[in-house]
């Protein structure tokens, strides 16, 4: 799903490079920020509502428009890992973290080594002891107050992501306002986390509770740092559990800042947060005191992950979100004009350029509806409006590095030369002002066959795939013709064909007449290999980082 690397292509989150600069085909450009990160050893903010604020670089500290510079915490020198509750100078290497959009440089990045993994390890298991020992009423309130900070300075965060990702400041704006309002939603439901009496004897009382692992590993994603660092930590810190989070090595600042924002709030060490390389990663996801691994990436990384674990000789409980390369199917009786405005927002074209794994970028539409569907289609995909990120008028910005780009226009190239048919898009934007940035047109491929490639293999990119279909059963069998199963749509009036299509279909999200939406409270999570493990579930994602003790007390 995320590409490990600005250098490099699959959608992984434990960066499988040492992965620096944004693809070397972008220029360190004008505009670029001269100071990264944490110096080593500064603490963080005062533990106030705005703790990150007092080293504002000379743009000052609050980030109102297009051009001003976040309050980071780290201005007068590289950002770096946090570790028992303040930045440390890293052992590892020190990496560029520039804009795809345009190549300047944002920071200097220090990376943790292995070394530091057993420090935050360590740490996080010492505060973790005490942690665990507060209630859960106790941890809930601190993890909403928590958000009210994140909340307070959410236009820090959101141009932050804007700039790291090259996705429109509108929606990772949005993104970070969504991760605080799950944190505040999380700690409401915190209280139905409850253990239970089985009456199973006559003799005896038989008590089931939930308890915490102790320390969670917690790798995320490239395309919504802000809101992947409070899905990740959330759950497992109002549990009971600590938490070392690995950024993706991409977008590494916002992870940096939000585990700023715990000065003065959480114990020292509950939360480390470690930029980091695969062999750090590594040292994650198979360290003996890390119990439970949560990842966000793609099939391949996790694999790894799994592979690393067996040979390190462990069992651990582990949730994996991954890949999709996911169908909205259409039906005769749709509305072609919802269902064009459903394909071109399922595909996340605006937002994030097409780098989600929940992207709808298969459509499966009726034969009799193929050429009527792709003219609406195309309507509305040249009417995206392609720019900077920071830029309010921009629907869509750039991809993620420029290898990336090269790696999603081989698909292209590829689908084409099996025959498919370049209805829009495939190179990059004319406008000379992008011509720095990793930016490449909204995509459209029809006449796909089943057999080609870009049926089964996820892009992560803004590239739809048109195929049709004649009959009902078929459309079900090229639904599920895929090893994935994430999300489907689907589109129709008949109600009795949505839920028997829906029952159908081997997929773990469905939307009928909707598309795209994640609906916090409902549980996020695919089938095959899509993952194991869910996501957004509120309650659900508290109970998924605990794990059950029963105790069985004989009464005489």
């Amino acid at each position: 799903m995320a590409p490990p690397s600005r250098a490099s292509s699959a959608e992984s989150t434990v960066p499988a490079g040492t992965g620096a600069a944004s693809g070397g085909a972008a220029p360190a450009g004008a505009g670029a920020a001269s100071g990264g990160a944490a110096p080593a050893g500064t603490g963080a903010a005062s533990g106030g509502a705005a703790p990150a604020g007092a080293a504002a670089a000379s743009g000052g500290a609050a980030p109102a428009g297009a051009g001003a510079r976040p309050a980071w915490p780290w201005n007068d020198g590289p950002a770096s890992p946090w570790i028992g509750g303040r930045f440390v100078a890293g052992a590892g290497a020190t990496i560029e973290d520039r804009s795809p959009a345009t190549g300047a440089l944002l920071a200097e990045v220090q990376l943790a080594d292995a070394g530091q993994v057993d420090e935050a390890v360590a740490a996080a298991t010492a505060a973790q002891r005490e942690w665990a020992r507060r209630s859960i009423r106790e941890r809930a309130e601190l993890i909403e107050q928590l958000a009210d900070r994140l909340l307070e300075r959410n236009e820090d965060f959101g141009l932050t992501d804007a700039r790291d990702t090259g996705s429109p400041l509108t929606a990772m704006r949005n993104g970070a306002r969504k991760g605080a309002l799950y944190l505040k939603q999380l700690a409401g439901a915190a209280l139905e986390l409850q253990g239970r009496t089985v009456p199973a004897s006559t003799g005896g009382w038989h008590v089931v509770k939930p308890e915490p692992y102790g320390v969670v590993g917690a790798i995320a994603a490239f395309n919504h740092p802000t809101l992947y660092a409070c899905l990740k930590s959330g759950p497992a810190l109002i549990a009971g559990n600590a938490v070392v989070l690995k950024p993706a090595e991409q977008a590494p600042l916002t992870a940096l800042l939000f585990a700023s924002l715990t000065d003065g709030l959480l114990p020292p060490g509950l939360l480390a947060v470690l930029p980091a390389a695969a062999e750090a990663s590594a040292a994650i996801t198979t360290h003996r005191d890390v119990q439970r691994i949560s990842f966000t990436g793609s099939v391949e990384v996790a694999l790894k992950i799994q592979e690393g674990i067996a040979r390190a000789g462990r069992i651990k409980s582990v949730s994996l979100e991954l890949g999709g390369k996911n169908p909205i199917l259409v039906f005769p009786d749709a509305d072609l004009d919802e269902a064009a405005a459903a394909v071109v927002r399922g595909m996340n074209y605006t937002r994030v350029q097409g780098q989600s794994c929940g992207s709808t970028s298969r459509l499966l539409a009726h034969e009799s509806l193929v050429a009527p569907l792709t003219e609406r289609i195309l309507e509305r995909v040249e009417k995206i409006a392609i720019g900077m990120p920071e830029d309010p008028a921009t629907e869509m910005g750039s991809l993620i590095s420029h290898a990336h780009r090269e790696r999603v226009l081989g698909f292209v190239a590829r689908a084409v030369a099996a025959g498919g048919e370049l209805l829009a898009g495939g190179t990059p934007p004319e406008d000379p002002a992008l011509a720095a940035g990793a930016f490449l047109k909204p995509t459209v491929i029809g006449g796909v066959r089943p057999d080609m490639e870009l049926a089964a293999e996820e892009v992560y990119g803004p590239v739809l795939a048109i195929m049709s279909w004649r009959e009902e059963a078929e459309a079900i069998e090229l639904a599920n013709a895929t090893e994935y199963g994430l999300t489907a749509s689907i589109w129709t009036r008949d109600l009795s064909r949505a839920l028997r299509t829906a029952d159908a279909l081997a997929t773990g999200y469905i939307w009928v007449n909707d598309v795209e939406t994640r609906y916090t409270g409902v549980p996020f999570g695919g089938w095959k290999q899509s993952g194991v493990g869910t996501e957004q579930g509120l309650l659900a994602d508290i109970m998924q980082a605990t794990r059950p003790k029963a105790i069985n007390i004989a009464v005489s």
